[in-house]
């Protein structure tokens, strides 16, 4: 990383401080107490899925393995660290806290989970923030609305530290998709694919901020696709990858679509596409509307369909009619930070409320209006979905489909290209296309 992230770090807690200050004083508490969280036990094993901790925490401390600790906050004091470094011979002990951050907090090192328990302020009204279950004694973890509303809302706000971190989490992500683009082209199959990624990433899959979608060919169109075949197809037409990074707590959420050499027509369909995602990814500025930016997405998709002869009518009336649902299924994006799919994207105000997503478009996961600081993904997508491709055949516009076109591109599955975009006072800022033009 480039940046100094010692005097951006100090703002961005200064800034939680403040925050927190008034989400305290907005729930009538005296303290915040946010649980670090405890890994889950599989069922009937006695094993535990990996540790993810809570973002709450995260968004305090570059901490991302330190199960059973606290952040003990109260307004006007310096803020606690209750850090439990376990006796333990089994298990890799997590490394005593170090670097520039140490300094804003008073640490407590403790030998369990239960030790941190005791060391937590009991007196007054705390706020516990942490996931309820397993529920712990004493300390139950309340989530009170009024604090997490006030903290959920400003969290849209990215500090320049946490867009620090993020511009390395799409360094990162974006090193791996070059990696996965060379093993596509070299035969590779979708294993062999993800096993590049990683090695490219240098993180394991529980380290990544989501599972990665790597489908080649047909697996295109399934949009959560998360299977890996070990075998390579016969033939490698086209490849879609969705896979992120972790950096400090912090993710990226790219995605990529590639034709084979040769498959010229749809090479064009992703060229066209990646117009199209360019020009939304521009518009990502103060005042936006999401949800206009969503059904202006639809428009440029029934574009690119007509301009490659899939269909025969204007726009206004494929995205009326509902054509453009069927090949573009899924919300533009999302908030992004230290979720893949952040929080208050409905928000209505820091006191909470929602904004409802517009008629006909269920699975858009934003609603607000853009404002300077708040970090997205724009991901629109192209895809032949034999599901949702039969369903278009009853609708009266399927007379305006040329459907030997459609059975022609079915073989490639579909597309998504997907940038992480920060709204700031000008021109927005694609974290990810800024990473793949130094990569």
């Amino acid at each position: 990383m480039t940046e100094n992230l010692a005097p951006l770090y100090t703002q961005h807690l200064a800034a939680l401080r403040e925050r927190a200050d008034k989400a305290l004083a907005a729930g009538g508490f005296d303290r915040l107490l946010i649980a670090a969280g405890r890994p889950l036990n599989k069922f009937l094993d006695d094993q535990d899925f990996p540790f993810v901790s809570n973002p709450h925490f995260r968004h305090w401390l570059p901490l991302t393995d330190a199960p059973g600790s606290w952040i003990v906050y109260a307004p006007g004091a310096r803020p606690r660290l209750v850090f439990v470094q376990p006796r333990d011979y089994w298990h890799v002990v997590p490394a005593a806290p170090s670097g520039d951050w140490v300094e804003h907090f008073d640490i407590q090192v403790v030998r369990s989970a239960a030790d941190a328990i005791a060391a937590l302020p009991k007196d007054g009204r705390n706020a516990v923030i942490g996931p309820a279950c397993p529920s712990i004694e004493g300390v139950e973890a309340n989530n009170p609305q009024p604090v997490m509303d006030y903290l959920h809302w400003h969290r849209s706000y990215k500090t320049a530290y946490e867009l620090a971190l993020m511009r390395e989490a799409n360094r990162i992500g974006t090193r791996a998709h070059r990696a996965a683009e060379a093993a596509f082209r070299s035969g590779e199959s979708e294993f062999g694919i993800h096993m590049a990624y990683l090695a490219a990433a240098r993180q394991i899959d529980a380290e990544l901020p989501y599972a990665s979608i790597v489908g080649l060919n047909e697996h295109g169109a399934v949009l959560h696709y998360s299977h890996f075949d070990r075998q390579p197809p016969t033939a490698h037409r086209s490849f879609l990858i969705d896979a992120g990074a972790s950096h400090a707590g912090y993710a990226s959420d790219i995605t990529r679509s590639y034709a084979a050499t040769g498959a010229d027509e749809f090479q064009a369909l992703i060229e066209s596409m990646d117009g199209a995602q360019r020009e939304l990814a521009s518009k990502v500025r103060a005042g936006q509307s999401y949800p206009e930016l969503h059904i202006h997405a639809h428009h440029l998709v029934a574009g690119v369909l007509r301009e490659h002869g899939i269909i025969r009518m204007g726009a206004e009336a494929a995205v009326a009619g509902g054509v453009t649902s069927a090949f573009f299924p899924h919300g533009l994006g999302h908030p992004i930070g230290l979720a893949v799919h952040d929080v208050a994207g409905f928000q209505e105000s820091e006191r909470g409320g929602s904004i409802p997503r517009p008629e006909g478009h269920p699975y858009l996961r934003m609603t607000r209006v853009l404002e300077p600081g708040m970090v997205v993904t724009i991901e629109p997508g192209l895809y032949f979905v034999d599901m949702l491709l039969e369903e278009l055949r009853a609708n009266p516009a399927a007379k305006d489909v040329d459907w030997a076109r459609v059975d022609a591109l079915r073989p490639y599955g579909g597309i998504r290209i997907e940038d992480d975009v920060v709204c700031t006072e000008g021109e927005p800022e694609n974290l990810t296309r800024d990473a793949f033009a130094i990569l």
